[in-house]
């Protein structure tokens, strides 16, 4: 099949008009393939068409990723499950499938600092970019202070509005930075707002019994837990951490960190057993 001059000039002015630079930069290419009868006239077409969408996908996500405030991109191809044998990998794939957002359910990464609880979130944040959903980014401390300023300025009601339109909220480092006072209610406003209305993913690395500790406020934890706890799936990870992974030999003995939620053990009472050979 041959195309004559004036057609394909008509066809590159389609494809300039249509705005597919894409289509217009593998046209040549692909007329070539028909020519030699490489690919069939539906094949060209279609080729020319998954071209054009790739670009705009591709496209399409970077602005997401963007607008969410996922700019440190991580992926859960590039998680080392090999080094968190806690992790159900099945299981966190089977996250990945999305569910939980169509749900409006909570997802609780807890661990210690560096196990790998920001990564997976981050990780299916993109994916669920990837899968046509929005997505929105912040760590604890942001996202109070963020609240604060809207307060001061009148304009949380908006603020709130705001944060309530992503159909995934990831809220990243609750218990690593002090919440300043009245944060935890400014907090419990926006769960209560997205409560069986949208999804979210949060980590910590302090267990639920020390949320009372983490806002300063054991009545605001409580009403906070009985939200997020309501329709939620909780992921424990128990490792140590990967950054750390080289040099855990450097590290003293006394500042190890132990799995949260495991209370030290007592040392036991009295005087130790006789050894009954001596």
């Amino acid at each position: 099949m041959t195309l004559i001059p004036s057609t394909l000039e008509r066809i590159r002015r389609h494809l300039v008009g249509l705005r597919m630079p894409r289509a217009l930069e593998t046209l040549d290419s692909t007329v070539r393939q028909l020519e030699r009868g490489e690919i069939s006239a539906l094949e060209a077409l279609e080729g020319l068409l998954g071209e054009e969408l790739t670009l705009r996908e591709g496209r399409r996500i970077k602005a997401a990723l963007k607008m969410g405030r996922l700019i440190n991109i991580k992926t859960l191809e590039g998680f080392d499950f090999s080094f968190q044998p806690s992790l159900d990998r099945n299981r966190i794939m089977t996250l990945a499938q999305l569910d939980f957002i169509a749900r409006h359910e909570v997802l609780h990464f807890l661990g210690q600092p560096g196990c790998g609880k920001t990564h997976l979130a981050l990780a299916l944040g993109v994916e669920a970019v990837k899968g046509g959903h929005s997505v929105y980014f912040m760590t604890l401390a942001d996202l109070i202070t963020s609240l604060a300023k809207a307060e001061r300025e009148g304009n949380l009601r908006e603020r709130l509005r705001f944060l309530c339109r992503p159909q995934l909220l990831i809220v990243d480092e609750i218990g690593y930075l002090p919440v300043i006072p009245g944060g935890g209610n400014l907090f419990f406003q926006l769960v209560n707002a997205r409560y069986e209305r949208g999804a979210m993913i949060l980590t910590s690395n302090r267990g639920f019994a020390e949320w009372g500790e983490v806002f300063n406020d054991p009545v605001v934890a409580t009403a906070l837990l009985d939200r997020l706890l309501h329709h939620a799936i909780v992921v424990h990870i128990e490792g140590a951490s990967y950054r750390l992974r080289r040099h855990a030999d450097l590290i003293p003995d006394n500042n190890r960190v132990r799995p949260i939620n495991q209370p030290n053990q007592p040392k036991p009472r009295g005087r130790p057993p006789k050894n009954k050979q001596a």
